[in-house]
């Protein structure tokens, strides 16, 4: 059997209403809600062809169809309508996130918290190792007599710190000083160069210049290098772990648990998300059984980059049943992405033309 356009047409309206009704499509259905000018008795052969075909099947002994993961590939690859997203729809997006954020990982985790809210799905992002980004700024802020706090500051607006236990006392004009030296030797500095810097004899060269002995402000600058090494980590942010029951498919409390608990490992869907994604910037879905992940197998993941410059900067991606709404969350993660692609670019200082 042959998938001509009139089976192309039926499919598309038994998953159009699947996603819609999360009940059994039966071929009275179709007759009555599209006008596709045939009988139900046609379409009824039809969908028995389908489903011989692999693009349907027959839940226990109900007359109506669901679509199966290769019909869902069908539909998302050649069927569904584009979805243009409504003026309030995006102002409630720009909305949300129109926050003149600052800082990275806020941006990364609002973006998600926002795609989660708009979409009804859970929501990951993804922010990769940033080694393009420069240390912008470091300052070193006395919390107690022989102890300090090291702040570093990135100019993609990341910030990280730690409290560190100097080996004696240091006074505060000491740690400006030593603050103004480590500004002038790693400023402008990828945080890559930065840390190699930082191994390489820089407790030798700063007690030279400053006159300080080295074993006074070494912690100091160990404890810088793991700021910087945080900064190279990547990151992982869940947002909307809850949604997941408010779909039928996980009525079943043991299902939705298990669902849950794996979001809760976060290294292992991170990596899922990571590896889906297209390193062209492109929206992947992966549908069902597509997925590596065993207990997604029953879901959905939609995922897409944010770059910069051509540089990869994270993954931003949705999970849901594979009953999901296709189209408008192919047009959500996308209008998110663009959003996310300018406000990086922002941080960066770059000048970057979207139309949003």
């Amino acid at each position: 059997m042959s998938m001509d356009e009139r089976k192309k047409r039926i499919l598309q309206a038994i998953i159009d209403d699947y996603i819609d009704t999360a009940e059994p499509i039966g071929s009275r259905t179709i007759a009555r809600k599209h006008e596709l000018g045939l009988s139900s008795a046609t379409i009824r052969n039809e969908m028995a062809d389908l489903e011989e075909m692999g693009y349907l099947a027959q839940p226990h002994t109900s007359a109506g169809r669901v679509p199966s993961d290769k019909g869902y590939r069908l539909y998302v690859d050649q069927l569904m309508q584009v979805y243009d997203l409504q003026d309030d729809e995006i102002e409630k997006i720009k909305t949300a996130m129109e926050l003149h954020i600052n800082e990275l990982s806020q941006l990364i985790r609002q973006a998600s918290a926002v795609l989660s809210r708009f979409t009804k799905y859970t929501s990951v992002a993804v922010a990769s190792q940033m080694k393009t980004s420069t240390v912008k700024a470091v300052q070193l802020v006395p919390i107690e007599a022989d102890k300090a706090m090291v702040i570093v500051v990135t100019n993609a607006g990341i910030v990280k710190n730690n409290i560190v236990k100097t080996a004696d006392q240091l006074r505060p004009e000491a740690l400006v000083m030593i603050s103004n030296a480590l500004n002038d030797k790693l400023g402008g500095l990828s945080v890559e160069k930065a840390n190699r810097k930082i191994s390489s004899g820089l407790v030798s060269e700063l007690e030279m210049e400053l006159g300080i002995r080295g074993e006074l402000f070494a912690s100091i600058l160990s404890c810088l290098a793991g700021c910087i090494n945080q900064i190279d980590n990547t990151e992982v942010y869940v947002e909307g772990t809850t949604n997941v029951l408010n779909h039928p498919e996980f009525r079943d409390i043991i299902k939705a648990k298990e669902f849950m608990s794996m979001l809760d490992e976060k290294t292992s869907i991170g990596r899922i998300v990571f590896d889906a994604s297209d390193s062209e910037g492109g929206i992947i879905i992966r549908i069902g059984s597509e997925n590596d992940l065993s207990d997604i197998k029953d879901c959905s993941l939609v995922t897409t980059n944010y770059n910069i410059a051509n540089t990869f900067i994270g993954t931003i991606g949705l999970i849901g049943p594979t009953r999901m709404e296709y189209p408008k969350v192919v047009s959500s993660i996308g209008y998110i992405r663009k959003f996310m692609n300018r406000e990086i670019g922002r941080f960066l200082g770059l000048d970057i033309d979207n139309d949003l």
